[in-house]
């Protein structure tokens, strides 16, 4: 990477600026003055600023963030807040969520600058299992999990549902498993037989759960066999 753009990003100035930071010897890689924008980076190489090391980016990035209500999941809203208020990482608006939650829905968002692993989960020839706890306004009628498995028809969709898995928890508690992204698919799900959802939260996505440990707010990397787990798409 060129040394003004790494330093654009990292210090989310423009060029023009970066380029009067680095004329007037700011700017330091392995403690050598560069005065030079188009100077190649290098991945192992150390480069300060004012004497702070900045932090280079190794390669792609990947999190799970517990999402509280209240924040959307796009990277850049000018009426809501977004979920990288949470993210305290270099470069955070290069990182999207892979698979989004509404505004008003909670729990499990993967966020990554990695474009193709993200289309893994998101792709609907990939039929990534996403799992959600949800709590109903009524008590669940007898005959949904059947309905369910056999596909619902969504208010102007032509096609129905593909066979999901619903676990009844208590009467208006219930998990289910769907293998689809359809818009709202969940709440209009329960809309088509009758039902209302009033709470929404994502437990898992293939076969990456949602960490105990997290608050809502708090975020982690994922490991390496949650990262791995993504390669070979849910059949």
């Amino acid at each position: 990477m060129r040394l003004d753009k790494f330093l654009s990003q990292q210090l989310g100035i423009s060029r023009n600026d970066v380029g009067r930071e680095l004329r007037v010897g700011r700017v330091t890689v392995d403690d050598e003055i560069i005065k030079a924008g188009a100077y190649k980076l290098k991945p192992e190489q150390q480069v300060a600023y004012d004497g702070t090391v900045l932090q280079q980016l190794s390669g792609p990035r990947y999190f799970m963030l517990n999402k509280p209500q209240g924040y959307v999941c796009s990277t850049d809203d000018p009426s809501n807040p977004t979920i990288l208020y949470f993210i305290d990482e270099p470069v955070a608006h290069k990182l999207h969520s892979a698979g989004r939650l509404d505004i008003d829905t909670t729990g499990l968002v993967l966020l990554t600058d990695d474009g193709q692993w993200s289309h893994r989960i998101t792709s609907p020839k990939h039929h990534c299992e996403k799992t959600y706890l949800v709590t109903l306004e009524q008590a669940i009628s007898e005959d949904t999990e059947e309905k369910f498995l056999a596909g619902v028809q969504l208010n102007g969709e032509k096609t129905v549902t593909k066979p999901a898995k619903l676990e009844i928890i208590e009467p208006q508690l219930v998990r289910l498993t769907i293998s689809e992204g359809r818009y709202h698919q969940v709440k209009r799900m329960f809309a088509a037989v009758g039902n209302h959802v009033v709470e929404l939260h994502r437990e898992r996505i293939g076969e990456i759960y949602l960490d105990a440990q997290l608050e809502p707010g708090e975020y982690r990397a994922l490991t390496e066999s949650e990262i791995n787990s993504i390669q070979t798409p849910t059949l």
